[in-house]
């Protein structure tokens, strides 16, 4: 924005692999000023997340062993930025959101969705284990941190209650109000339309948050950037669905394609940043090897702290378990979901006069088009899923195997017409039948309806369909995060 040099943000996390990295990336952006950090479920539970230890269900054996307390990823990450300004002082400059004259906020976010129930992706970021002793199934809990299980394999790592009281006083506040509370009365303290609003986690504080306060947010808002969604590939978490939106799909159609037109986001100020655009986006571990850590391995090799740098160090220790389990799906590759989203963030600032209906001004090297979908909350299968309609032969290329017609039209910036998405499907009878059936303050009609909702009411959104290149965002992540120059 003309007159503010930095971007005031709000960041909205599950803190897991990927966000820990995101989050290591805005720590060391100076074009951003991190208001407060809200955490939700997702990765892994809130209370693992956050301030809480996990808890542990032991045979009387193991229980006698297992005097942990545990502490969140938030204070594990703040914790290795600190050790490695403490061994490297010259870094301090490195991280100038480390220290911040004034500090964020760290709020509890939800602890489940609007509705329906729970889902974690601990499947990637972290893992359950469960043996049999006695005759009685037991369950292992110290491996729901979301960061691959680091609490019990590097103990080292971990944060004791006694330094969480004081040890962290420069670098952020907990609070006891809730992350609607916080965001609410940071979007009320900044200038109209100043703040960026980061979601990398599932949207279920910020759909409260619009629920409840939705002229605030609509009047005041400046930029919304979210990570989540599957248009034109496959799902993550599902065969069609993107793990943040299958994990509360009512916050995702309430916000983005709400029943009752405008209960949602203001969507001129809002960018989606889909699959369909970060998957291009990944740091190879053959490359993190080479340029930050060349010891780095795997969890029956894990790192050691003594060897490298304490933000290498804390890095490799998560990523051990991540590669180990791409490994098992064949890649050796992160992709960098969160981190795009992120990166969106700090290049993007928010428009002073942005226009309803118009596309979101954008740096160079990013675009953008509008594309119509309506979300799926209750399907048995495809809780989750973006549903784009495909009906409209018009939409199509003549001759042109499908699957290749969409990536061309957004290559050549067709967007705006031409995007099979974009097409206003026909709507069915049924489909409008919405007269004497509740719905929400957003617009959602809950429980009440036999259907996700209505394709009827496909609204355009903001899709990033093009940044400045994966090998741009490597070069500035591992510049940035770890201190190495590639160029």
């Amino acid at each position: 924005m003309e007159g503010q040099k930095r971007t005031p943000v709000i960041i909205d996390t599950d803190p897991g692999v990927d966000d820990a990295i995101a989050i290591l990336l805005a720590l060391a952006s100076p074009e951003i000023e991190i208001l407060a950090i809200i955490v939700c479920f997702g990765n892994t539970d809130v209370h693992s997340a956050w301030l809480s230890r996990p808890s542990y269900t032991y045979s009387a054996y193991a229980l006698l062993n297992a005097v942990w307390n545990n502490s969140s990823n938030i204070y594990k990450l703040y914790q290795a930025v600190g050790r490695q300004i403490a061994a490297h002082p010259e870094d301090k400059e490195k991280f100038p959101n480390y220290t911040p004259d004034v500090p964020p906020i760290l709020a509890l976010g939800p602890d489940g969705p609007l509705e329906g129930s729970r889902h974690f992706a601990r499947y990637f970021h972290g893992r359950w284990v469960t043996y049999l002793e006695g005759g009685l199934v037991y369950t292992d809990e110290f491996c729901r941190d979301g960061l691959g299980g680091i609490t019990e394999r590097h103990p080292e790592l971990n944060v004791w209650s006694v330094d969480k009281a004081d040890g962290f006083k420069a670098n952020f506040v907990p609070t006891t109000k809730s992350g609607v509370e916080v965001a609410l009365a940071l979007l009320n303290t900044w200038p109209k339309r100043s703040i960026t609003y980061v979601a990398l986690g599932p949207l279920t504080n910020l759909a409260s948050l619009n629920r409840e306060h939705h002229q605030t947010v609509n009047d005041r808002i400046g930029r919304v950037i979210i990570m989540g969604g599957a248009l034109d590939v496959p799902g993550n978490t599902s065969p069609v669905a993107e793990f943040n939106f299958l994990a509360d799909p009512y916050a995702a159609k309430g916000l983005l394609c709400p029943v009752v037109q405008g209960q949602g986001l203001p969507l001129e100020r809002v960018l989606l940043v889909t699959l369909d655009v970060t998957r291009s986006h990944k740091l190879p571990f053959t490359f993190y090897i080479q340029h930050v850590d060349p010891d780095f391995d795997s969890t029956t090799n894990p790192s050691v702290a003594t060897e490298k740098s304490p933000v290498s160090h804390f890095t490799s220790s998560f990523l051990e378990r991540t590669r180990e389990v791409l490994l098992d799906l064949g890649q050796d590759t992160m992709e960098l979901h969160d981190v795009v989203a992120m990166w969106c963030a700090i290049d993007n600032p928010p428009e002073a006069f942005a226009k309803e209906h118009n596309l979101p001004s954008l740096s160079p090297g990013w675009a953008a088009a509008k594309r119509k979908f309506d979300i799926e909350r209750t399907g048995e299968l495809t809780r989750g899923m973006m549903v784009v309609d495909r009906r409209d032969e018009s939409v199509h290329g003549p001759g042109v195997i499908r699957s290749q017609w969409q990536p061309f039209l957004e290559e050549t910036y067709q967007c705006h017409g031409s995007l099979e998405s974009t097409v206003i499907p026909a709507q069915l009878e049924a489909e409008m039948e919405s007269e004497g059936v509740p719905s929400g303050p957003d617009g959602c009609m809950g429980h009440q309806t036999d259907h996700g909702g209505s394709i009827g009411g496909l609204v355009d959104v903001a899709c990033v369909i093009k940044t400045p290149g994966e090998d741009a965002l490597v070069r500035l992540l591992v510049k940035r995060v770890w201190g190495v120059d590639t160029q």
